[in-house]
Parts: C-alpha cells; sequence; structure tokens
C-alpha cells in the first residue's frame, strides 16, 4: 500500500507548465482484507490530485499576471524610444536648418566685404586723382599733422601722470621703504679688506719660501693662490680669484705659522683640514641665512653655495650680508603690497648665486640656469632673470626683488667702485644726452645719480622738453649700468636782459 501512494504522489508532483495527466488506475486484485485500505488510497489520490490541478491553475495565473506587466513594460519601453528617436530627428532637422543658414549669411558677408573692398579702392583711387598724391605720401602727410597736434596733449598727459603719481604715491612709497629698510637693517657693515697674513719676523718669511722654494711652491699649488712677500715687510699678501681657497690658505698659513713646522707635507696636511673646517663654516653661514630669513626647505647644495657669500664681497660690500639685507627688505615690501612673500624670499636669497658659479655666461644666467637644475619653481626663477632688467619684469615680485636689490647695494656706504668705471659713467650719462637734438649743455652730478640737461629754447618747446626728458631716461637705462637710480632734469628758459647807461 505504501508503494503505491508513492507511485501516485510522484507522478502528480510535476513541474509548473506541465499538463497535469491523469494516472490510469488499474484493477488491482487483492484479497478482500485489504479493499477497505485500497478504497483509502484512492481517497488520498483523489485529494492529492485535486490539489495539484489547483497549484497548477495558480501557476498559470501567475505567469499570465508576469507576461501581461512584461507585455506592459515592453510596449512602454517601445514608445519612449520612438518618442526619442522622433526627438533627435527634429533636432537633426534643426541642427541641418542652421547649418544652411549660417552658410548663407557666411556667403552674404563674403560678398559684401568684396563689395566694400571695391567701393574703398575706387574711393581712394579718386582721391588720389583729386589730390595729386600717392596713398603713402597722404599717410605720411597726415600722421605728421596728427602728431604735432597730439605732441601738447602728450606732454601734457604726461606731466599731469607725474604730478599725480608724486602727490598720491611719494609719501606712501618713502614710508614703505623706510619701514622695510628699518626691518631690513642688519648687524653688519661694507666689508673693505684684502686676505692679509701677519708674520713676526724675516725668518718665518724664509721658512715659508723653504730650500729652493719649495714650500712656497707646494703651498700655492695645494691652495690655487698666489702669495706676495716682497710688498710690505711684516706681513704675507694671498691673491686669488676664489675667496673661499683664499680663505683656506689664509686660515692655513695663520697654523703653519703658529706651529713653526713648514715643509711640503704639514702643508698638504693643513691645508686639507683648513678645507674641511672652511666647508663646515660655509655650510653653517649658509644655514644662518636660510634661517634668519625663514627659508627652511632649501636643497643641501644651494645652502653651501649661499655660504661660500661669506667671502666674496660686491664693489666692497660682503655678499651676505647684501642677500641678508636685501631679503628681509624683500620680503617687507611684499608683505605690505600683499604680494608672494616666499616668492620674493626666494628670489632675493638666490637672485646673486650665479656669481658662485666659476663658468662662461653672466651671473642671471648661471644663476637661472643652476635654478633650473634644482627644479625651482618659474616665478622664483623670473625674479633671479629679470632683477638687473635684462628681460621685462612678469610679475609684482620680481620688481620688488629689483627695488631690495637696488636699495641695499646703492645706500650711502653700502659699495664702492673703481674710479675709471665711475668716470665712464659719468661720461656716458653727458654724452647720451648731448646726442639729443637741441641740448646745448649737460652735466652728470651726484655722483652720476642725476644729469641736468640744458635745452636751446629756440629749438625745442615746453612739450618737447617733456618728452625728451623721456627719451634720454629710456636710453640710459637700455645702455647704461649704474647702482641705484638717475633722474634726468631738463632746463628750459630764456632770458631777456637790457642794460641802461
Amino acid at each position: 500500500m505504501s508503494s503505491l501512494l508513492t507511485s501516485i504522489i510522484s507522478t502528480f508532483r510535476k513541474p509548473a507548465g506541465i499538463k497535469t495527466i491523469t494516472p490510469k488506475v488499474e484493477k488491482i486484485v487483492a484479497p478482500k482484507v485489504v479493499k477497505q485500505d485500497t478504497k483509502d488510497a484512492e481517497n488520498s489520490a483523489t485529494a492529492i490530485i485535486t490539489f495539484a490541478r489547483e497549484e497548477a491553475q495558480k501557476i498559470r495565473e501567475t505567469a499570465r499576471v508576469e507576461m501581461n506587466a512584461l507585455s506592459d513594460s515592453l510596449r512602454e519601453l517601445k514608445t519612449k524610444l520612438e518618442n526619442q528617436e522622433n526627438e533627435v530627428a527634429r533636432r537633426e532637422n534643426n541642427l541641418e536648418a542652421k547649418k544652411t543658414e549660417i552658410e548663407k549669411n557666411i556667403a552674404a558677408t563674403e560678398i559684401t566685404k568684396t563689395e566694400i573692398a571695391e567701393v574703398l579702392k575706387k574711393q581712394l583711387d579718386k582721391l588720389e586723382r583729386i589730390a595729386t598724391l600717392t596713398r603713402d605720401k597722404a599717410k605720411d602727410i597726415l600722421l605728421e599733422s596728427v602728431q604735432k597736434k597730439l605732441q601738447k596733449e602728450i606732454a601734457e598727459r604726461i606731466r599731469a601722470a607725474e604730478d599725480e603719481i608724486k602727490e598720491t604715491v611719494e609719501d606712501k612709497a618713502n614710508n614703505m621703504l623706510v619701514d622695510a629698510m628699518y626691518h631690513g637693517a642688519t648687524d653688519y657693515v661694507a666689508e673693505f679688506t684684502i686676505s692679509i697674513v701677519k708674520i713676526p719676523d724675516d725668518e718665518v718669511k724664509g721658512r715659508i719660501i723653504g730650500k729652493e722654494g719649495r714650500n712656497i711652491r707646494t703651498f700655492e699649488k695645494v691652495t690655487g693662490v698666489d702669495i706676495d712677500m716682497d710688498e710690505t715687510p711684516g706681513e704675507v699678501r694671498l691673491s686669488c680669484y676664489d675667496a673661499v681657497r683664499r680663505e683656506i690658505a689664509r686660515v692655513a698659513l695663520e697654523r703653519l705659522i703658529k706651529d713653526g713646522r713648514i715643509q711640503p707635507t704639514r702643508i698638504e696636511e693643513y691645508v686639507a683640514k683648513a678645507k674641511r673646517d672652511i666647508d663646515k663654516i660655509v655650510f653653517e653661514e649658509g644655514k644662518k641665512l636660510c634661517h634668519a630669513v625663514g627659508a627652511y626647505n632649501v636643497p643641501h647644495d644651494l645652502i653651501a653655495m649661499l655660504g661660500r657669500f661669506k667671502y666674496r664681497t660686491s664693489y666692497g660690500q660682503n655678499m651676505i650680508t647684501h642677500t641678508l639685507e636685501e631679503t628681509k627688505m624683500g620680503m617687507k615690501i611684499a608683505a605690505e603690497l600683499h604680494a608672494n612673500v616666499d616668492t620674493v624670499r626666494l628670489g632675493c636669497l638666490f637672485h646673486d648665486i650665479g656669481k658662485l658659479i666659476d663658468e662662461e655666461g653672466s651671473h642671471i644666467e648661471l644663476g637661472v640656469a643652476l635654478l633650473k637644475r634644482y627644479n625651482m619653481s618659474q616665478a622664483v626663477i623670473d625674479t633671479v632673470a629679470q632683477h638687473h632688467e635684462d628681460e621685462e619684469f612678469s610679475c609684482k615680485e620680481s620688481i620688488i626683488v629689483y627695488i631690495a636689490d637696488a636699495i641695499s647695494g646703492s645706500r650711502p656706504g653700502a659699495r664702492y667702485e673703481n674710479y675709471d668705471e665711475y668716470i665712464k659713467r659719468l661720461k656716458d650719462l653727458e654724452s647720451i644726452a648731448m646726442s639729443k637734438p637741441g641740448v646745448s649743455e649737460a652735466f652728470a652730478i651726484q655722483a652720476g645719480r642725476e644729469v641736468r640737461v640744458i635745452v636751446d629754447p629756440e629749438r625745442a618747446t615746453d612739450d618737447e622738453a617733456v618728452l625728451l626728458a623721456s627719451a634720454i631716461r629710456d636710453e640710459i637705462k637700455a645702455t647704461v649700468t649704474y647702482p641705484g637710480t638717475v633722474t634726468v632734469t631738463v632746463i628750459r628758459e630764456r632770458r631777456t636782459s637790457a642794460v641802461a647807461k
């Protein structure tokens, strides 16, 4: 009986969607004792069949509902796609229409331009025939007339602009520069020194020279400096273009004299030790300079190079002093003008670093190339490249570095220069002024910081005198190297006198 129920149940437990098949129940011949069980099994089978049919009906109904929903979704999607296709087609038609319209407008514009050119050519030809002048000649006459009419207006505008600048800017600029110089003041003064080593007596000179001159030759070879012992009694002069080498030689020679045992092997030993000591001093001086101005991320090699400024001067001004002073002033000015203080800080710090590179080229070119190798920002490189106006200023930070450098280098007592070069600069200033038409006399005064120009009142008007001052100023800026600034003063006056007898 159990096997029969299992067979019936497995027959009606089919997957959804499979047509229900009513099993054929064969007549079972069994003993009378089991008739009641058979009838119960048939009733169970009938109940199972009924349940299976109901479940199949539910499955079919669910499938039908899902199919209808899917059909509705597909219809909506189809409608949406058709609408989008229609919108795209409409936009394409609009674009084509606009393209056609633009092409028509371009064609009409070209035709109009051609017509205008033809009309203009006819008018110019007609004017040339009427005036009997060529176009170029008429243009020159017209420009000359306009220039004469505008000359007075240009001069008046220049005077008005200068007066306005003096009235509104001079006080603030003076206050700003005074404040910057106050904050940039250092404890140093300009240095006017040479490398001199004092010796106690002539016997020490003999030991320095050595037998057949071997000591002095060794010393000069190892240090790279020249020794002069004949000029002044009681001292030895050391000369070398490289100030660091000269300092190493000075330290080594002083220690050798103190030791007293001067011979080639000890010379090499003392020079090597002095070199190590000076390298440490140089690096410490460079680090001290960087920390004094708040520059803490400077590459190690650049710090060491900056430290070499300690043993270098420019026109008698110690370079590390000048750099510290200039950087402090530049940072103060940048803060007052709301400029980039970091750019000005590094620009002032590295503006003269090219002077430490013993290669061919100007110190500006060498400094720019060095900073590029260390991937400095372009803004810092521009300040170095433009601090002597070799290039046009690209930003206000470059102008600030230029101003700070000029203040530090041109202040009284900061530097001295060669007398011949000084005379040459004065003559150049006067020659530039005398080369201009209408100038009768010119004088360079105040150590070359001002040029007084006297013009002939019969050959130049007041307006031309204003333009003349600007022309002389521009030529001086382009051709003459000078510290600080040069003021050009043009004087035009008429004097009339009569004598009563």
